[in-house]
């Protein structure tokens, strides 16, 4: 058998396991180790165990639980409330100032979790029911959540961003600083979606009543304080990392000792919110863990066949597609992925195909990352079987239907592509900032 159709075999019997509901992690390590094992016998046993030692050596992955447990010692003590209520108070006065304050939510939650379906949940629990209450049209209000949502995977701290730099060996450091030019020219883009959309229809986002804006000063500058705390959080964490002070991993536990000083001082850190951060921090951590085990192993046995320089010999010389092409053909296939699978599947799945052939093409693997992101959420968002889409109708209220929320993301998809090709068209919007950070 050809090492192509190996591969190609390879490829074949992960999908199907996925197709029977098997576990993501499951369905790679099993084929990864089968195959190992027939193609080089019982020295074909050493490759997952050689993958469980890299992992285990590499230090940056200490950040992952760090960052999540941050992110769930804000959420659960409640800290992310106190900034919906600040951007109530301070954006409702103009119209469509709540959803533009809800763009905002979403940056600051991203920054705090960076898990898209956290910005989701508290976007979906908290602004939304606010939004419907006061008069916001649903669709363009569903549509702002589940494009708010999506700045998660891509504003530092992303932990999809850390899966990536361990399956591609790229720098965390240097990917979480390319994703946050991109992130908020996103937001960027939205905020100023809705507000065109807002002057063109005030109906659509209605400003708040007088009753609601009567809101004494003392009591604005004391949301003020409250909403700004997170940013606090953020920038005790990230300056002295950008500066050089101290590395990516004293950082994140720099992060999460201020999330856990924050919700202490404000007496919200109960016996409760302890056992839930720690047991949600536990779960997520070892499940990624098991993610990127699993896809180091497959990942060795494509180098181990030398199957990347088949395929990148088949695009390049015998079908003579340009590397741009095949680039466009790669953000193609996960926009078609992304409609059944989830980022992390889609990454396991292809990066050991996709990076080697990105760098064999000559192309900056860190900026591929950023494209790899963006485009993962253009496809969570996109029917029929989007994966945001069934998040958002599992937690949306009753009055918002499956149509609705399908009819709501139309113009979020549409600037997330021109953000998508303005990233592929100008690379040094998302490397100009890692490049100034670490060339000083």
């Amino acid at each position: 058998m050809s090492y192509g159709m190996i591969a190609t075999v390879m490829f074949a019997s992960m999908a199907l396991l996925m197709a029977t509901g098997q576990r993501v992690f499951a369905a790679i390590g099993s084929v990864a180790a089968v195959a190992a094992i027939m193609l080089w016998g019982t020295g074909g046993a050493e490759i997952p165990f050689t993958s469980a030692m890299k992992l285990m050596n590499w230090y940056p992955m200490l950040t992952l639980p760090m960052f999540i447990f941050m992110g769930y010692v804000l959420s659960e003590s409640k800290i992310a409330d106190d900034l919906y209520k600040m951007f109530h108070v301070w954006m409702g006065p103009m119209p469509g100032g709540l959803a533009i304050g809800t763009i905002g939510l979403m940056v600051l939650v991203s920054a705090m979790n960076g898990l898209s379906v956290a910005g989701m949940a508290i976007g979906a629990t908290i602004a939304l029911p606010e939004l419907l209450k006061r008069g916001y049209d649903k669709r363009m209000v569903t549509g702002v959540i589940q494009a708010g949502s999506s700045l998660g995977i891509l504003v530092p701290p992303s932990v999809v961003l850390v899966l990536y730099a361990m399956i591609a060996r790229q720098p965390v450091g240097q990917l979480w600083l390319a994703g946050l030019v991109p992130g908020l020219i996103m937001a960027a883009l939205f905020i100023i979606y809705i507000v065109v959309r807002c002057r063109l229809n005030p109906s659509l986002g209605p400003v708040l009543s007088k009753e609601e804006r009567n809101v004494p000063r003392a009591e604005k500058l004391r949301l003020l304080g409250a909403g700004v705390l997170p940013l606090g959080i953020f920038a005790v964490m990230m300056v002295p990392f950008v500066n050089g002070w101290t590395s990516l991993v004293e950082s994140s536990a720099i992060g999460a000792m201020a999330a856990f000083i924050a919700a202490i001082v404000k007496k919200r850190m109960t016996k409760t919110v302890f056992e839930n951060s720690v047991r949600n921090t536990l779960a997520i951590s070892c499940m990624f863990m098991w993610i990127i085990l699993a896809a180091l192993g497959f990942g060795a046995i494509f180098d181990g066949l030398g199957a990347v320089k088949a395929i990148a010999d088949l695009f390049t010389n015998q079908l003579g597609l340009s590397p741009w092409m095949i680039l466009i053909m790669m953000q193609l296939s996960f926009l078609v992925m992304g409609t059944f699978l989830d980022d992390t599947a889609m990454l396991v799945i292809v990066a050991p195909l996709f990076v080697p052939l990105v760098h064999a093409l000559g192309f900056d693997l860190i900026w591929y990352g950023v494209l790899y992101t963006i485009t993962c959420q253009i496809a969570y968002m996109t029917p029929p079987f989007g994966y945001n889409l069934f998040l958002m109708r599992a937690m949306a209220p009753p009055e918002i239907s499956l149509r609705d929320i399908y009819g709501s993301i139309g113009p979020f998809v549409g600037i997330m592509l021109f953000a998508l090709i303005l990233i592929m068209v100008f690379p040094e919007l998302s490397l100009w900032l890692p490049d100034y950070v670490y060339g000083k």
